[in-house]
């Protein structure tokens, strides 16, 4: 971090390789739309590039980047006046292998399930959606999603309960009952 502060391209590209994908995701998970996710993860990281001196010592890169990358989705959100997800990619999300996994009818209830999960997540005010995208999608810990938003470990774990049985609403409404599994 001392040499990102120092104007060091190559140790701020350290943190590039290192969080590049978990930006991405994130964004994706935020905002719904693959272009908009890249190019909010690419701003970010130009953004803390340019403003990596008001990192104060002793504070790690990632919660700082990720306040960085919130504010410019919630930013992007507001301007396209639109809040949902709609279609949210979970791509990088493995699934366990089935031998019948490429049948035409079990990719169609896959991706039908991935696209209720996924409105169900967009309809989430913006806190309960990031939590569940920073535990379920980025596999977060407590705390680090506590240290990347700010607050305690008791906050993230309320949040998630409350995102969590709201999901579970969301897609017993949508599914007529079915919304086992969350």
């Amino acid at each position: 971090m001392r040499r990102c502060r120092g104007g060091s391209r190559e140790a701020f590209e350290v943190f590039v390789n290192k969080y590049m994908k978990d930006a991405y995701f994130i964004a994706l998970g935020l905002v719904g739309n693959r272009e908009d996710a890249l190019d909010l993860s690419q701003e970010a990281f130009v953004r803390a590039y340019r403003n990596i001196k008001q990192v104060k010592p002793g504070r790690g890169f990632f919660p700082w980047f990720y306040q960085i990358l919130k504010n410019l989705c919630i930013s992007h959100l507001r301007k396209r006046k639109h809040r949902r997800a709609g279609s949210l990619d979970v791509e990088g999300c493995p699934e366990p292998a089935a031998a019948d996994e490429f049948s035409p009818d079990v990719v169609v209830g896959k991706n039908e399930v991935k696209n209720e999960v996924a409105e169900a997540i967009g309809k989430l005010d913006a806190k309960h959606r990031e939590v569940i995208v920073l535990r379920h999608f980025r596999h977060m810990s407590y705390e680090q999603i506590a240290e990347a938003l700010f607050c305690n470990k008791g906050t993230v774990t309320s949040r998630l309960y409350y995102a969590r049985k709201r999901l579970k609403e969301l897609l017993s409404t949508e599914k007529g009952g079915g919304a086992s599994g969350l």
